[in-house]
């Protein structure tokens, strides 16, 4: 019988009998008195479970029967090594978290997470010190924003939105209905359909400089509908696939590219020489063609011509900054 599994029994036995005395838990979880001694403490510290000794009955109870139903005893559900992994979840998630949305918000479980696994030889500060999540590329996001975001997709309302585009660098006000939220390549984004274009739409979370949840519904966007219309660009740009992209890529670079997802619909295969080609349908390109550079002389663009031409456009002008 684990740790957990005992607190919980101790728990049920005094809610079923009112007054439990201390040899029947000795006996029945066979058990010495120092581990009940410290199972107590554990209770009445960790849980808050208000247990006390009646002498009048020789036992222990809940101070008043209407406790018994108010202890909820979190994590007693679980086994040790569930428990763990619930630690595991919430530290990655914290560590993928880097710029804050979410993280503020679930601190409060850690008390109780810590408090699952406060018996066990592995403690929760143990297991997080031994995990590291490196995040590269997460921007800086402001949590102003996010309890409108949460309250609009749970409540299904629109949101009134200024929103600042860095591509285009301008800031424009817009009425949006959001669909989902979407965690991709360490930074947050909102799945959306925009009033002002009349279209979906991604938008960057560290975007929106201000939100105001109104009080009229959102316009729903099917699963199907959003999923065709979002995977079947490159990466977070959307809209419908124009041009399809094909690489080709060194045996070298292979060796990463191939066991690599570009696209959630793309192609690849190994010619002769060892070289591995790629191929995939996309939309716009900047996204694409920073991918294509950090390969530098690892990979060829073989078509379209236009794409061609656009990374030779940069890999030159990289190059002028050298001269």
């Amino acid at each position: 019988m684990s740790d957990m599994e005992r607190l919980h029994r101790i728990k049920y036995m005094i809610q079923a009998r009112k007054s439990v005395p201390k040899q029947a838990f000795l006996d029945e979880l066979e058990i010495s008195d120092a581990t009940f001694k410290r199972d107590l403490e554990y209770l009445r510290s960790r849980m808050n479970a208000s247990i006390v000794y009646d002498r009048y009955s020789g036992g222990y109870q809940f101070e008043n029967p209407q406790d018994a139903e108010k202890t909820e005893l979190p994590g007693l559900w679980f086994t040790e090594k569930e428990a763990t992994a619930l630690v595991l979840m919430q530290h990655l998630l914290s560590s993928l978290d880097q710029g804050g949305l979410i993280g503020p918000h679930i601190e409060p479980l850690t008390a109780i997470i810590d408090g699952i696994l406060g018996q066990s030889e592995t403690t929760a500060k143990e297991l997080r010190k031994r995990i590291k999540v490196l995040g590269m590329g997460s921007r800086k996001n402001s949590i102003e924003n996010f309890a409108e975001i949460g309250a609009a997709l749970l409540k299904r309302n629109r949101l009134d939105v200024a929103y600042y585009s860095k591509g285009k660098d301008e800031l424009t006000q817009r009425v949006i209905s959001p669909q989902r939220l979407i965690f991709y390549r360490e930074n947050w984004y909102l799945d959306a359909y925009c009033h002002l274009r009349k279209e979906l739409r991604s938008f960057a979370v560290d975007g929106i400089r201000k939100a105001v949840l109104t009080n009229e519904s959102a316009d729903e966007v099917s699963e199907k509908q959003a999923q065709a219309h979002f995977a079947e660009s490159y990466g977070i740009f959307s809209g419908k696939a124009t041009q399809r992209a094909k690489l080709r890529f060194t045996p070298k670079h292979a060796r990463w590219v191939a066991t690599e997802k570009w696209h959630g619909q793309q192609v690849g295969s190994f010619d002769k020489e060892g070289f591995y080609v790629l191929e995939f349908d996309y939309n716009q390109d900047p996204e694409l063609i920073m991918d294509i550079m950090k390969h530098g002389s690892g990979v060829e663009v073989l078509g379209p011509a236009s794409l061609k031409s656009r990374v030779k456009a940069e890999l030159e002008k990289a190059l002028g900054s050298y001269r």
